[in-house]
């Protein structure tokens, strides 16, 4: 059985705490160690027969999931990257062609990268009783029980709930609203659409060759062309965007003749919105969920996140307040899934809060925006050990370095010098530099900038030991 973890969403219903270059996967929502991403697949711990998993990312993550994926000690997945998300079909279709070609009757356990189940042990039952179903052919999903009618997932009706085991599906359901809702929970024939999967490889490519061929001509063409990039295998770009963008349901769930569901009912959430989050998080005596430095007062059954600063509240009953670096959201609970609706305006108002926040990640380690003003800004930057910067130089933009911490190697030109902590040098515009962290600590630097431009785009790359193009994205 081989996990395929489908990592490419950007969770727009968590801002502002999820952005589009570091999404809800790859997250610490629940406790201060643990991703959603690794969550995922530290779940499958203590299953028979798993074997290294297959990732499925964006791309514009690749890092960011390999960086989690060695923390948890997983060395050898191999990360298949999308060039641009064209929803699970695709997604779910590069992972079985590239599995095939070792075993095509190997079994897929399909796994988006964000859910919670708190108990595992029910999870592992359900694999296991939808296990003899997939290796017989069946298209095997599983159906979470209802406790509530929730009008933010999907519902595949059943014809009999089979006590856990594996039974006919009636009908896939569209999201309903709320009678409808009420009325699927008070029947007890419907389960939650949970959007996870059993299927055998070779059987999941018959069946979209059957129901979707153009979806499977396109992305063959992706995998048979795709290249090594270091450690991604890089699906080709023109031939995969091709792929009309469909979700698995729509393109051979809800079409074969063969599919099957496993009743789960394991404490699960797709973590979907701030409300999801809420509900699937311990709660104190008052309902509410708090995290990092928070006052409340009077507030009760509300979702206070602080990440950055004190966050107080007084007389608050049924919201949210999440506040980041660099925006706060407050809005009611009711009105958790709009929050994409705000996340839209700011995309269209052309702002960078939907993309990244303060602090961004790099494959070296990260920076974090400081102060900004006219024709300066101030960063602070952090290189883990053994880690450098690409040689590079820029066209608008001289740059100071100051060692607050560690020991940095600084190439300028044709010298190369150490700095150690206090000791500061200076990069006039145009000077060919790189920055590298020799030590066993994390480098630590407050950088100075000052010219015309000072944009992530003005840069020009002439070696990288992560093999980026010029993109201000990397």
């Amino acid at each position: 059985m081989i996990p395929v973890i489908l990592s490419g969403g950007s969770g727009t219903r968590l801002w502002p705490l999820s952005r589009e270059l570091h999404p809800k996967q790859f997250l610490t929502l629940q406790d201060k160690t643990t991703s959603l991403f690794q969550g995922t697949l530290k779940r499958l711990d203590g299953m028979n027969g798993m074997e290294t998993p297959v990732v499925v990312a964006n791309a514009e993550h690749r890092f960011m999931a390999a960086e989690q994926l060695r923390e948890i000690g997983i060395r050898e997945a191999a990360i298949l990257l999308e060039p641009e998300g064209r929803n699970t079909a695709p997604a779910v279709a590069a992972a079985a062609l590239h599995v095939q070609t070792r075993d095509p009757q190997a079994l897929l356990l399909v796994l988006p990268a964000d859910h919670v189940i708190r108990r595992t042990d029910q999870f592992h039952q359900a694999v296991e009783a939808g296990r003899e179903a997939a290796l017989a052919g069946k298209l095997v999903t599983f159906g979470i029980v209802p406790h509530s009618p929730e009008t933010g997932y999907g519902y595949i009706r059943v014809t009999a709930l089979n006590g856990g085991q594996p039974t006919d599906i009636s009908a896939f359901i569209e999201k309903p609203d709320t009678q409808k809702a009420e009325a699927f929970l008070a029947s007890g024939e419907y389960l939650w659409n949970s959007g996870m999967f059993l299927l055998r490889a070779d059987r999941y490519l018959e069946e979209l060759a059957r129901y979707a061929p153009d979806i499977l001509e396109a992305v063959e063409t992706s995998v048979t062309e795709a290249r090594q990039d270091l450690d991604f295998i890089r699906l080709n770009a023109e031939a995969f965007c091709k792929s009309p963008a469909i979700s698995i349901d729509y393109a051979v769930m809800e079409r074969t003749r063969d599919a099957a569901v496993v009743p789960l009912d394991a404490e699960w959430s797709d973590v979907g919105s701030w409300s999801a989050l809420a509900a699937a998080t311990v709660a104190d005596a008052n309902g509410n969920v708090l995290s990092g430095d928070t006052l409340v007062e009077d507030t009760e059954r509300s979702l206070v996140r602080a990440e950055s600063r004190l966050v107080a509240t007084l007389g608050l009953r049924d919201h949210i307040v999440v506040e980041t670096s660099d925006a706060v959201l407050v809005a009611h609970s009711d009105r958790a899934q709009d929050v994409k609706r705000l996340v839209a305006q700011l995309r269209e108002a052309g702002r960078t809060e939907p993309l990244v926040h303060k602090r961004v990640n790099r494959p070296w380690g990260w920076y974090e925006g400081m102060v900004e003003g006219d024709r300066f800004q101030v960063k602070r930057i952090c290189v883990k050990p053994g880690a450098s910067l690409s040689l590079q130089k820029h066209h608008h933009r001289a740059e100071h370095w100051i060692v607050v911490r560690g020991t940095a190697e600084v190439t300028r030109d044709e010298e190369q010098f150490l700095l150690s902590e206090d000791q500061s040098t200076y990069l006039p515009i145009g000077t060919r530099h790189r920055l590298a962290n020799p030590g066993t600590i994390p480098l630590e630097l407050i950088e100075v900038q000052t010219g015309s431009y000072l944009g992530e785009d003005d840069i020009v790359r002439y070696e990288d030991n992560y093999g980026r193009a010029e993109s201000p994205n990397d």
